[in-house]
């Protein structure tokens, strides 16, 4: 993982709506999620709060250590980001997460992808 290429960078300052989170399980059974509470960490990581995952939180636990986030931005282009999740109860991320994660939700923990792999739509960037 290395930081994320500069087009990235500003497509994710341009992004409209949720984000889509997408974990397997143990069996390779994708399951994705739409997510608001989302932040880039200084490193290019995409942090996710988890706030009320249940098959998400499973999977990541009991599944694939892999994972995706697509988002789109406000010109309609659509970025994806798969590499490895990280899922922190503790630690800088979590701190991270607990910096503007909306207080009226948990924030039970911080979930980052990192950046392996970087498209926009279906042309590989990284």
């Amino acid at each position: 993982m290395s930081a994320l290429p500069d087009e990235v960078i500003q497509a994710w300052e341009k992004r409209e709506g949720p984000v889509v989170l997408t974990t397997v399980d143990s069996e390779g059974v994708p399951n994705s999620i739409y997510a608001t509470c989302v932040g880039m960490y200084t490193d290019g990581r995409i942090v996710v709060a988890d706030n009320y995952f249940s098959k998400t939180k499973n999977n990541i636990e009991n599944g694939s250590s892999k994972g995706a986030i697509l988002f789109i931005t406000q010109e309609g282009k659509a970025f994806q980001i798969k590499g490895d999740i990280e899922y922190q109860t503790e630690g800088s991320l979590y701190d991270f997460m607990k910096s503007w994660n909306p207080k009226e939700h948990p924030g039970n923990a911080a979930v980052a992808i990192a950046n392996q792999e970087v498209y926009n739509g279906k042309t590989q960037i990284r």
